[in-house]
Protein backbone atom coordinates (compact mmCIF):
# COMPACT_ATOMS: atom_id res chain seq x y z
CA UNK A 1 0.00 0.00 0.00
CA UNK A 2 2.83 2.31 1.03
CA UNK A 3 4.59 1.64 -2.05
CA UNK A 4 1.25 2.31 -4.31
CA UNK A 5 1.07 5.66 -2.84
CA UNK A 6 4.91 6.55 -3.41
CA UNK A 7 3.96 5.65 -7.00
CA UNK A 8 0.80 7.80 -7.35
CA UNK A 9 2.97 10.80 -5.76
CA UNK A 10 5.94 10.33 -8.49
CA UNK A 11 3.47 10.66 -10.89
CA UNK A 12 1.44 13.15 -9.89
CA UNK A 13 5.54 15.17 -9.32
CA UNK A 14 5.88 14.17 -13.16
CA UNK A 15 2.99 15.33 -14.33
CA UNK A 16 3.44 18.36 -12.69
CA UNK A 17 6.52 18.97 -14.30
CA UNK A 18 5.40 18.36 -17.14
CA UNK A 19 2.55 20.64 -17.18
CA UNK A 20 5.02 23.24 -15.91
CA UNK A 21 7.06 22.44 -19.25
CA UNK A 22 4.19 22.79 -21.09
CA UNK A 23 3.47 26.16 -19.50
CA UNK A 24 6.54 27.63 -19.32
CA UNK A 25 6.91 26.74 -23.70
CA UNK A 26 3.32 28.04 -23.84
CA UNK A 27 4.84 31.85 -22.20
CA UNK A 28 7.51 32.01 -25.46
CA UNK A 29 5.76 34.10 -28.11
CA UNK A 30 6.07 34.72 -32.15
CA UNK A 31 8.52 37.58 -32.76
CA UNK A 32 7.10 40.01 -35.81
CA UNK A 33 8.79 40.42 -39.64
CA UNK A 34 9.22 44.32 -40.60
CA UNK A 35 9.89 42.54 -44.24
CA UNK A 36 6.31 42.75 -46.12
CA UNK A 37 7.35 40.17 -49.30
CA UNK A 38 9.97 39.51 -51.27
CA UNK A 39 12.63 41.53 -53.05
CA UNK A 40 13.35 39.69 -56.02
CA UNK A 41 16.10 40.30 -58.18
CA UNK A 42 15.95 43.40 -59.77
CA UNK A 43 16.93 44.46 -63.69
CA UNK A 44 19.64 47.30 -63.93
CA UNK A 45 18.70 50.75 -66.03
CA UNK A 46 19.84 50.47 -69.81
CA UNK A 47 22.53 53.25 -68.46
CA UNK A 48 24.03 50.79 -66.16
CA UNK A 49 24.70 48.12 -68.62
CA UNK A 50 26.02 50.54 -71.22
CA UNK A 51 28.04 51.79 -69.02
CA UNK A 52 29.80 48.30 -68.07
CA UNK A 53 30.06 47.46 -72.02
CA UNK A 54 33.07 48.65 -72.80
CA UNK A 55 34.49 46.19 -69.86
CA UNK A 56 37.05 49.44 -68.88
CA UNK A 57 37.62 49.04 -64.75
CA UNK A 58 38.70 52.44 -64.38
CA UNK A 59 37.66 55.53 -61.64
CA UNK A 60 34.03 54.82 -62.19
CA UNK A 61 34.82 51.56 -60.12
CA UNK A 62 35.68 50.48 -56.71
CA UNK A 63 37.40 47.87 -55.34
CA UNK A 64 35.19 45.87 -53.32
CA UNK A 65 37.76 43.06 -52.39
CA UNK A 66 40.62 41.50 -53.48
CA UNK A 67 42.27 38.49 -53.01
CA UNK A 68 45.97 38.42 -54.37
CA UNK A 69 46.83 34.81 -54.15
CA UNK A 70 43.77 33.48 -55.78
CA UNK A 71 43.99 35.87 -58.84
CA UNK A 72 40.04 37.27 -57.60
CA UNK A 73 38.25 40.40 -57.75
CA UNK A 74 35.39 42.26 -57.25
CA UNK A 75 34.52 45.88 -58.44
CA UNK A 76 31.55 48.16 -57.91
CA UNK A 77 30.10 50.30 -60.20
CA UNK A 78 29.63 53.83 -58.61
CA UNK A 79 28.94 56.04 -61.25
CA UNK A 80 27.90 56.09 -64.85
CA UNK A 81 29.78 59.33 -65.45
CA UNK A 82 30.96 62.53 -63.41
CA UNK A 83 27.71 63.64 -63.07
CA UNK A 84 25.30 60.40 -62.62
CA UNK A 85 25.26 58.11 -59.61
CA UNK A 86 24.71 54.13 -60.78
CA UNK A 87 22.37 54.00 -57.84
CA UNK A 88 24.40 51.17 -56.10
CA UNK A 89 23.40 48.75 -59.25
CA UNK A 90 26.54 46.56 -60.87
CA UNK A 91 29.36 44.47 -59.97
CA UNK A 92 32.08 43.00 -61.72
CA UNK A 93 34.20 39.37 -60.75
CA UNK A 94 37.19 38.89 -62.01
CA UNK A 95 39.56 36.02 -61.62
CA UNK A 96 42.82 35.97 -63.20
CA UNK A 97 41.99 38.44 -65.91
CA UNK A 98 38.43 37.38 -66.92
CA UNK A 99 36.02 39.69 -66.09
CA UNK A 100 32.09 38.83 -65.95
CA UNK A 101 29.70 41.61 -65.27
CA UNK A 102 26.64 41.58 -63.20
CA UNK A 103 24.92 44.51 -63.86
CA UNK A 104 21.68 43.31 -62.03
CA UNK A 105 23.29 43.30 -58.92
CA UNK A 106 22.55 45.85 -55.91
CA UNK A 107 26.15 46.30 -53.92
CA UNK A 108 24.72 49.08 -51.87
CA UNK A 109 27.17 51.09 -49.86
CA UNK A 110 29.28 48.39 -48.01
CA UNK A 111 29.12 44.62 -49.93
CA UNK A 112 31.73 42.67 -48.54
CA UNK A 113 33.21 39.15 -50.13
CA UNK A 114 34.95 36.05 -49.14
CA UNK A 115 36.55 33.50 -51.40
CA UNK A 116 36.71 29.67 -50.56
CA UNK A 117 39.66 28.74 -52.89
CA UNK A 118 39.23 25.14 -52.51
CA UNK A 119 35.48 25.16 -53.76
CA UNK A 120 36.45 27.75 -55.91
CA UNK A 121 33.49 29.84 -54.40
CA UNK A 122 33.13 33.60 -53.98
CA UNK A 123 30.54 34.57 -51.62
CA UNK A 124 29.40 38.04 -51.64
CA UNK A 125 26.96 39.81 -49.34
CA UNK A 126 25.16 43.01 -51.23
CA UNK A 127 23.01 46.11 -49.49
CA UNK A 128 19.31 45.60 -50.59
CA UNK A 129 17.67 48.03 -48.62
CA UNK A 130 19.74 50.82 -46.91
CA UNK A 131 18.95 53.68 -44.41
CA UNK A 132 18.89 55.20 -40.76
CA UNK A 133 18.39 52.12 -38.41
CA UNK A 134 18.26 50.26 -41.70
CA UNK A 135 20.84 47.64 -43.07
CA UNK A 136 19.02 44.56 -45.14
CA UNK A 137 21.48 42.85 -47.05
CA UNK A 138 21.26 39.68 -49.66
CA UNK A 139 23.83 36.95 -49.71
CA UNK A 140 25.29 35.39 -53.27
CA UNK A 141 26.97 32.55 -54.55
CA UNK A 142 29.16 33.01 -57.42
CA UNK A 143 30.94 29.80 -59.11
CA UNK A 144 34.15 30.43 -60.44
CA UNK A 145 34.31 28.16 -64.05
CA UNK A 146 37.30 26.48 -64.95
CA UNK A 147 37.62 29.29 -67.75
CA UNK A 148 37.94 32.20 -65.19
CA UNK A 149 34.86 32.94 -65.91
CA UNK A 150 31.99 33.27 -62.82
CA UNK A 151 27.62 32.32 -62.73
CA UNK A 152 25.44 33.63 -59.85
CA UNK A 153 24.38 29.89 -58.30
CA UNK A 154 22.54 31.44 -55.51
CA UNK A 155 21.18 33.24 -53.92
CA UNK A 156 18.79 34.95 -50.45
CA UNK A 157 16.02 36.97 -50.87
CA UNK A 158 16.02 38.92 -47.10
CA UNK A 159 12.49 38.22 -46.55
CA UNK A 160 12.87 34.32 -47.11
CA UNK A 161 15.66 34.95 -44.58
CA UNK A 162 13.33 36.50 -42.40
CA UNK A 163 10.68 33.76 -42.66
CA UNK A 164 13.60 31.33 -41.58
CA UNK A 165 14.27 33.17 -38.75
CA UNK A 166 10.81 33.70 -37.70
CA UNK A 167 9.90 29.92 -37.36
CA UNK A 168 12.80 29.67 -34.96
CA UNK A 169 12.88 32.41 -32.93
CA UNK A 170 10.58 33.70 -29.99
CA UNK A 171 10.70 35.62 -26.66
CA UNK A 172 9.48 35.87 -23.52
CA UNK A 173 8.71 39.29 -21.69
CA UNK A 174 8.76 39.30 -17.60
CA UNK A 175 8.71 43.12 -16.23
CA UNK A 176 11.76 44.86 -18.35
CA UNK A 177 13.31 41.28 -18.73
CA UNK A 178 13.03 39.75 -22.19
CA UNK A 179 14.13 36.57 -23.31
CA UNK A 180 15.02 35.23 -26.06
CA UNK A 181 14.75 31.96 -27.96
CA UNK A 182 15.44 29.66 -30.11
CA UNK A 183 12.88 26.54 -30.41
CA UNK A 184 12.11 27.18 -26.90
CA UNK A 185 15.06 26.47 -26.00
CA UNK A 186 16.80 29.96 -23.83
CA UNK A 187 19.04 31.96 -25.85
CA UNK A 188 19.76 35.02 -23.67
CA UNK A 189 17.93 37.44 -21.84
CA UNK A 190 18.26 41.16 -22.05
CA UNK A 191 16.51 44.39 -19.50
CA UNK A 192 15.19 46.88 -20.94
CA UNK A 193 15.65 50.45 -19.24
CA UNK A 194 13.78 53.24 -21.51
CA UNK A 195 10.86 54.59 -19.30
CA UNK A 196 9.62 57.23 -20.85
CA UNK A 197 8.16 55.20 -24.05
CA UNK A 198 4.34 54.28 -22.96
CA UNK A 199 5.48 50.29 -22.32
CA UNK A 200 5.73 47.62 -24.74
CA UNK A 201 3.49 47.26 -27.92
CA UNK A 202 1.23 45.05 -27.56
CA UNK A 203 3.75 43.09 -30.44
CA UNK A 204 7.11 44.26 -28.97
CA UNK A 205 9.30 42.57 -30.77
CA UNK A 206 10.17 42.65 -34.34
CA UNK A 207 13.60 41.35 -36.85
CA UNK A 208 14.15 42.38 -40.63
CA UNK A 209 15.47 45.97 -40.15
CA UNK A 210 18.71 44.48 -39.39
CA UNK A 211 20.04 41.45 -41.88
CA UNK A 212 23.31 41.26 -42.58
CA UNK A 213 26.05 39.09 -43.22
CA UNK A 214 28.97 37.86 -41.47
CA UNK A 215 31.80 36.13 -43.67
CA UNK A 216 34.87 36.35 -41.38
CA UNK A 217 35.94 32.44 -40.17
CA UNK A 218 35.31 31.04 -43.08
CA UNK A 219 32.06 30.47 -42.78
CA UNK A 220 28.76 32.66 -43.71
CA UNK A 221 26.48 33.75 -41.01
CA UNK A 222 23.62 35.64 -40.97
CA UNK A 223 23.40 38.88 -38.20
CA UNK A 224 20.18 39.47 -36.83
CA UNK A 225 19.37 42.63 -34.36
CA UNK A 226 15.75 42.65 -33.03
CA UNK A 227 13.98 45.61 -32.57
CA UNK A 228 11.80 46.72 -29.94
CA UNK A 229 8.68 48.35 -30.31
CA UNK A 230 7.15 50.86 -27.46
CA UNK A 231 3.69 52.18 -27.02
CA UNK A 232 4.82 55.61 -27.97
CA UNK A 233 6.95 56.12 -30.94
CA UNK A 234 7.15 55.08 -34.85
CA UNK A 235 10.51 53.54 -34.92
CA UNK A 236 12.13 50.78 -33.51
CA UNK A 237 14.62 50.20 -30.61
CA UNK A 238 17.93 48.89 -30.66
CA UNK A 239 19.81 49.97 -27.63
CA UNK A 240 19.11 46.76 -25.41
CA UNK A 241 18.77 43.98 -28.42
CA UNK A 242 21.27 40.96 -28.33
CA UNK A 243 22.66 40.03 -31.73
CA UNK A 244 21.61 37.12 -33.18
CA UNK A 245 23.93 35.07 -35.03
CA UNK A 246 23.47 31.73 -37.33
CA UNK A 247 25.47 29.53 -39.82
CA UNK A 248 23.73 29.51 -43.19
CA UNK A 249 24.45 27.11 -46.06
CA UNK A 250 23.04 26.92 -49.44
CA UNK A 251 22.16 23.96 -51.29
CA UNK A 252 20.62 25.19 -54.44
CA UNK A 253 19.75 28.50 -56.04
CA UNK A 254 17.29 29.48 -53.42
CA UNK A 255 17.51 26.75 -51.22
CA UNK A 256 19.50 27.30 -47.71
CA UNK A 257 19.57 26.19 -44.35
CA UNK A 258 20.56 27.79 -40.98
CA UNK A 259 21.70 26.17 -38.23
CA UNK A 260 23.65 26.73 -35.03
CA UNK A 261 21.39 29.99 -33.88
CA UNK A 262 23.78 31.87 -30.92
CA UNK A 263 23.90 34.78 -29.39
CA UNK A 264 27.05 37.15 -30.15
CA UNK A 265 28.62 38.17 -26.72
Amino acid sequence: MKQGLLLMAAAALLCGALAGCEAEKAEVSHICGTIEEAFGLEMAPAEVREAMADGTLDERYEQTFCDQKAGVEVWSLMRLDDERSADGMGIVVVKDGVQTPFPDVRHGRQPSARFDEPTQTLWLTCGEMEGTAVNVERLYKIQIGADGSASIVGSIDPYDMQQALLRRLGYSIDGQSISFYDQNQLLCSVTDTVADMGGFDEEPIWIGEQLSYDLSDGKQRIVCLPGLKYVTGLVLNYDAMPTILADVSMDGPTAFSITNITVKE
